[in-house]
C-alpha cells in the first residue's frame, strides 16, 4: 500500500503552487477522528508537497490518511479515514485539470 497520494503533470511549477494553494486539513474531519484518538494530529494530512522531477513536470502529493490513520491500530477511524482519502484524492486529481 502507498502511504500517499499523488499526481504529475506537465505545468510551469510556479502555476501548479498557485493550484495546490489548498487547506489540506479539514476541521471537522480532525475534530472527529482527534475525537477517536488524542495524539492523531501528528498523523493527519495537513501538508501537500510540490516538487518538480528529474524530467521536468511537477509531483503533487500528500499523505494517504488510511494509511496514515491505520497506523493507530484503531478501526473506529477507518470510515473517516476513507472519506477524507476520497475527498483529498478528487483535490489532488483535479489539479491542472
Amino acid at each position: 500500500m502507498a502511504y500517499y497520494i499523488s499526481k504529475t503533470i506537465n505545468r510551469p511549477f510556479d502555476a501548479v503552487v498557485t493550484d495546490v494553494t489548498l487547506g489540506a486539513c479539514n476541521p471537522r474531519f480532525a475534530h472527529e477522528a482527534l475525537q477517536v484518538e488524542d495524539k492523531l494530529g501528528v498523523l493527519l494530512p495537513c501538508n501537500v508537497i510540490v516538487r518538480e522531477t528529474s524530467d521536468h513536470k511537477v509531483e503533487v502529493a500528500s499523505i494517504d490518511p488510511v494509511a496514515s490513520m491505520g497506523r493507530t491500530g484503531n478501526p473506529a477511524l477507518s470510515s473517516t479515514a476513507e472519506e477524507v482519502h476520497r475527498l483529498l484524492s478528487k483535490v489532488i486529481s483535479q489539479i491542472g485539470s
